[in-house]
């Protein structure tokens, strides 16, 4: 009986309309929600373009500050959709479809105001002002996650011609220090917009979590958001109960990891009065189920590992992205009909045990040198691996 339970779930599932494919996860987590005191902003990046790379853009030829941003490999110059700047100014988007009165011509300049605001914001205040002077219509709507080095942590509602700020610093907004987004915008019209099961299931993972007194860093994010096969609408848990899904298979609805994913990002800022340059970008390129975590410093400039996260070739995309669109195949093999919209959850779960220890590592060794690093007060290239 409860094999034929889930097949018929699994039925119903596939009938739900596809949700827009500019669909991501996000949240941020003040210096109160976190065990060191120093704040999170995640992204979860879903999108129509699978291939992405990391970029590093020196100060000049219009820009204030020096940054480092995740791009679409394609696209050379002009818009970034997750990045930091050398001065500890974040930034991060999800699509929201709830936020604009009418439809527009001019739209999608999400990755271009991110890409402005890194070379030209320090301060959440810095950004507020490069709103008001952006000319309209802005062809956005969309939620904007911004954390900055002097404790600024918050959400802007962003549409053609107005913006909402959302602080997460503020106990009656996020008594817990901390906010989740999807793809609709609070201020928006009700009920409209996109999102709302993954909000609940990624909001529904951080309460239970909290309540525990677990500790959210970059390592738990990525494990227990980012690479999560809950669903809290039909209450299951794949990675908990992998027999849930016959021989693997499982409808891509709702995850928060999807066909869709091409990254995701956790920046981890500093406290108000440290190094800003001790900002780190830890970065997961492709499906994060398959993929691995690495951590970036703006510091590091043009020396980011340039075989691996940076472009080159003919599509200008780079070698851990390749890689990791590899994995994903094995994890989304079926191409005939309506193949694409099934996922192999135990494939999935085979490749997390498999990078498990070496992510491990990774995470346990750069903050070994952090640490050294926030007491020393500087970056220093030296103390990493």
């Amino acid at each position: 009986m409860k094999k034929i339970f889930s097949l018929s779930i699994l039925l119903a599932v596939t009938l739900l309309a596809a949700i827009p494919s500019d669909a991501c996860t996000s949240a941020i987590f003040t210096g109160k929600a976190t065990p060191d005191g120093r704040p999170l902003l995640w992204k979860h990046r879903d999108t129509g373009e699978l291939n992405n790379r990391i970029e590093f853009f020196p100060s000049g030829n219009g820009r204030k500050y020096s940054f480092i941003g995740l791009v679409n490999s394609p696209v050379q110059d002009g818009e970034v959709w997750t990045g930091t700047n050398e001065v500890g100014f974040s930034i991060m988007n999800t699509a929201s479809y709830n936020l604009q009165s009418e439809a527009a011509d001019f739209e999608d300049q999400e990755g271009v105001l991110m890409y402005q605001a890194l070379g030209s914001c320090k301060t959440l205040k810095d950004f507020e002002k490069l709103l008001d002077k952006t000319k309209k219509p802005r062809g956005i709507e969309a939620n904007f996650g911004v954390i900055d080095a002097e404790g600024g942590a918050a959400y802007y509602e962003v549409n053609n011609t107005e913006w909402r700020k959302i602080d997460v610093n503020d106990p009656k907004i996020a008594p817990q220090g901390y906010l989740v987004y999807t793809n609709y915008s609070y201020t928006g019209r009700l009920d409209d917009g996109m999102g709302y099961v993954r909000y609940s299931t990624a909001n529904e993972i951080l309460q239970k979590a909290w309540i525990r007194g677990e500790q959210f860093t970059p390592q738990w994010i990525f494990n227990n958001l980012s690479r999560s096969y809950y669903n809290s609408l039909l209450g299951i848990d794949l990675n908990k109960n992998p027999e849930l899904a016959p021989d693997g298979w499982f409808v891509d609805q709702d995850f928060i990891p999807r066909r869709s994913t091409s990254a995701s990002i956790v920046v981890k800022g500093v406290k108000k009065g440290e190094n800003p340059n001790l900002t780190v970008m830890w970065t997961i390129l492709g499906y994060p189920p398959v993929g691995i975590a690495v951590p970036l410093f703006v510091a590091n400039g043009a020396d980011q590992p340039k075989d691996v996260l940076k472009g080159s070739g003919k599509g200008y995309n780079c070698r851990m992205c390749d890689l990791a669109l590899a994995r994903r195949a094995e994890v989304f093999p079926l191409k005939r009909g309506n193949g694409k919209n099934y996922v192999n959850v135990h494939r999935a779960q085979e490749h997390m045990k498999a990078i498990e220890l070496l992510e491990n590592e990774v995470f346990r060794v750069t903050e070994r040198a952090l640490d050294r690093m926030y007491e020393k007060g500087s970056f220093d290239r030296n103390l990493l691996p």
